[in-house]
């Protein structure tokens, strides 16, 4: 049974990540936007609280958890910057071999977020480009400008391994 206390937990973390949402989609930071987000966050806040269990916002400021986010953002950061120079040097160098095609790769993503987050922080990273989601083998497919060397788990770890293990770090940091 819900007592009122997890109810107003739950409003105010979706009131949080809401104003975060507008202040990101409006990027304004004047009075009356401020105020109008504050009050439009709320409204969709306690409408969606009933629907289930919200992270809150604030579970993001758990030192291991600010660390591994910090390892994770400089990896893709990195691994982008590396693919897009790649990239860049294919397109002046026409002679350099492209073998593109599809990928299947495992994963061990196995919520809808942790899914979500694999696909878009690895397609990001120019190189592969999430195409699809088998659930029933536990595989991602992606279009990639060069495929890689190797068998199905080898692959795994040039295109989305490293980021899996950094998102389980970061959802469940280790006690």
């Amino acid at each position: 049974m819900k007592t009122y206390l997890d109810v107003a937990v739950r409003v105010v973390a979706l009131q949080m990540w809401g104003w975060g949402v507008w202040l990101i989609l409006t990027w304004t930071v004047t009075a009356q936007q401020l105020v109008e987000g504050a009050l439009v966050a709320l409204a969709c806040a306690i409408a969606l609280a009933p629907l289930g269990h919200v992270t809150p916002p604030w579970r993001l400021f758990d030192p291991r958890r600010v660390a591994v986010l910090v390892v994770l953002v400089l990896a893709s950061l990195g691994r982008i910057i590396r693919a897009n120079l790649d990239l860049a040097r294919r397109i002046w160098t026409p002679s350099r071999p492209l073998r593109s095609g599809m990928l299947i790769v495992p994963t061990t993503a196995k919520g809808d977020g942790d899914l979500a987050a694999t696909g878009l922080l690895t397609s990001l990273i120019v190189d592969n480009q999430v195409v699809d989601l088998d659930r029933t083998r536990d595989a991602l497919h992606y279009h990639a400008i060069d495929v890689p060397d190797g068998d199905y788990e080898e692959r795994a770890e040039s295109v989305n391994a490293p980021t899996e293990r950094l998102l389980t770090r970061l959802v469940r940091p280790s006690r």
